[in-house]
């Protein structure tokens, strides 16, 4: 009979080992790194130039005077005018760097782009 209780026993902390740990797997994997960013004539400033890799949300808000938007890892925000946010949420690849522009006609070739680096 004491066999079948510390078996029991066994099993039941097991199984509760195995939930925290997927519990936790799942917690972590839903985080988002966040990253500022300040838009204005004509360059981006951003509080990091690297993140870990995985979810990366960028918060951009223009203080120029103009409208600017921003792309990175194939997506982009709306055109903002002055003091407008907006959000952007990626997903980034352990180890590659991503361009990142405004997508305005000649706004990047006036110095609106950059790298970021997922690491």
């Amino acid at each position: 009979m004491k066999r079948i209780v510390s078996l029991a026993a066994v099993f039941a902390v097991a199984t509760a080992t195995v939930f925290a740990v997927v519990a936790y797997a799942g917690s972590t994997s839903a985080q988002a790194t966040s990253v500022g960013v300040t838009a204005k004539e004509f360059s981006f400033k951003l509080t990091r130039k690297s993140a870990p890799h995985g979810k990366v949300t960028f918060k951009v808000t223009n203080k120029g005077s103009i409208q600017h938007d921003f792309k990175i890892a194939g997506k982009k925000t709306k055109l903002l005018g002055r003091n407008k946010s907006a959000t952007l949420t990626v997903t980034l690849k352990k180890g590659k760097k991503y361009t990142y522009i405004c997508t305005v006609p000649g706004h990047a070739a006036a110095g609106m782009k950059g790298t970021f680096k997922a690491t």
